[in-house]
């Protein structure tokens, strides 16, 4: 083989590495617009999502600031008539019939909203729903059963959000 041959060959193998290194460059060019094209979208996405996060803790406090406006709607009547009870005792007619007549009121709107009272005389001891201020020998009632309820306690939906207080026997 001749120079001349051998300087053709070179060339054509240099051309050739030429093409492949323009190729690779070209596949280079494409994978880093790829790589802006996702950084770009992650970056809206992160933005995105930041607004969203900002959106719902707005959006929740919101919620929690008027939680307890349909409640207080239904109360504002007993409110009312309360006032009025006030003022018709002032006048000097009868304040009893209307204090019963509001709290008859009023403890309809609490058990429609699923307050009920917990359960005391006469029940076992339970220590999820009744707390023992006191405890008593008592001839007439079991071990653990409850003599006396000292306050209320109260469930909102079964859930115990008050616990009753009260004198349980233990013997």
């Amino acid at each position: 083989m001749t120079d001349k041959d051998e300087l053709k060959k070179l060339n054509k193998d240099l051309e050739e590495k030429k093409e492949l290194i323009e190729d690779l460059n070209k596949q280079i060019e494409e994978k880093d617009q790829k790589i802006d094209d996702y950084y770009s979208q992650m970056q809206r996405l992160q933005a995105d999502f930041e607004n969203y996060k900002k959106r719902t803790e707005k959006d929740r406090k919101e919620y929690i600031k008027y939680a307890n406006e349909e409640l207080i709607l239904k109360l504002i009547n007993s409110y009312e008539d309360l006032e009025r009870a006030l003022e018709s005792a002032e006048k000097g007619e009868n304040l009893k019939e209307g204090v019963e007549l509001i709290f008859k009121n009023l403890n309809e709107v609490l058990k429609k909203e699923g307050l009920s009272e917990i359960l005391t005389e006469g029940e076992k001891f339970d220590p999820f729903k009744h707390e023992a201020l006191m405890t008593e020998k008592h001839d007439d009632y079991k071990n653990g059963e409850i003599i006396e309820t000292l306050a209320r306690g109260y469930t909102l939906n079964s859930k115990v959000i008050k616990c009753a207080m009260v004198k349980v026997c233990k013997k």
